[in-house]
């Protein structure tokens, strides 16, 4: 009996390990879908849709861009850890969705670690501090001055609570020593909008979604969140160098998918990334929308977020913000 089941359990495994072997030799043979959850226009949807011809041409197979908005990101997340782990269904996962949120969220469907795969680390994306013209601040230091004066009068949107652009605020507001009131909103171009059309007064927008309105001298760009200047709006300054010493805080993007992806499809997908970003118009396409290209190895980019989690439920915790 002893024997039987042994030979069965055999069997049962070496079964599994010829499958995943012919997938991984077979695969990609279809399209791959990458989910997004933030909104079209959105930093993680700007970076996905630059690197989407160069990862179409290496994989051989068409990458539809599937984006599922919602919950600070969590709907796109637990759908993907949910997913068969093929290759077939990865992630532009954030900083929000594989750190801050774990700490964020009380009931969290997923784990940022354990339910994903690592496939490769992308790139940062700072903030930038951007006012509505009509508010009477001119740098940083201005607006703080503003803000002190005006105490919970001064409100800035978000398209979310946890959410990077939420927390950049809530880091703004301690340092500074100011209260300003949070209005979320359902995605980053709807807060975009309220901000343009005077709803709100102040918002910590993605620089590529901020640019072309700052450009367009319909936005007033005050400073962004990165320790150094962004090549794409170098007249605007840094936050710290503006009126608060050592304020930083950069968002971060890379790709995962499910748990249990096969290693060989795994280093297939990781390749296939960092050769993506290696295209001079891809870096080029991105350095205009203020991300900079960061490519790191799945391992590598473990380690990152194994180290943003504690960071962030720090924060989290001096905010006092929570999303249920």
């Amino acid at each position: 009996m002893l024997r039987a089941v042994l030979n069965i359990a055999l069997t049962t495994a070496l079964t599994v390990c010829s499958v995943h072997i012919v997938t991984a030799q077979t695969y990609p043979n279809r399209a791959v879908r990458m989910l997004i959850p933030f909104t079209v226009g959105s930093a993680a949807d700007v970076i996905a849709r630059a690197m989407e011809p160069a990862l179409r041409e290496r994989l051989g197979q068409p990458l539809v861009i599937d984006n599922r908005a919602g919950a600070g990101g969590n709907i796109a997340a637990e759908l993907t850890a949910k997913s068969a782990p093929d290759g077939y269904t990865i992630f532009m996962g954030t900083i929000g969705t594989q750190a801050i949120n774990y700490s964020l969220y009380s009931k969290l469907n997923y784990h940022p670690l354990n339910s994903f795969t690592m496939i490769a680390r992308v790139g940062d994306s700072p903030n930038v501090l951007v006012l509505n013209p009509t508010v009477p601040a001119k740098s940083v230091k201005e607006l703080i001055a503003l803000a002190k004066a005006k105490p919970g009068v001064l409100n800035y949107g978000t398209s979310g609570a946890g959410t990077s652009v939420h927390l950049s605020a809530e880091l703004f507001n301690s340092m500074a020593g100011v209260k300003t009131v949070h209005v979320a909103y359902k995605g980053a171009a709807e807060a975009l909008t309220a901000l343009i059309s005077g709803q709100t007064d102040i918002q910590f927008a993605s620089v590529s979604s901020a640019i072309p309105m700052i450009k367009a001298g319909r936005l007033r760009g005050l400073g962004v969140t990165s320790p150094t200047r962004v090549a794409a709006i170098p007249d605007v300054p840094t936050i710290a160098e503006s009126g608060l010493p050592g304020y930083a805080a950069v968002a971060w993007y890379g790709i995962v998918g499910p748990a249990g992806i096969p290693a060989p499809i795994v280093a297939t997908l990781s390749k296939a990334a960092h050769d993506s970003l290696a295209q001079p118009d891809v870096k080029n396409r991105l350095a205009a929308s203020g991300v900079e290209t960061n490519p790191g190895t799945p391992e590598e980019f473990r380690k990152l977020i194994e180290a943003e989690i504690p960071k962030w439920a720090a924060v989290v915790k001096a905010s006092g913000a929570k999303a249920d």
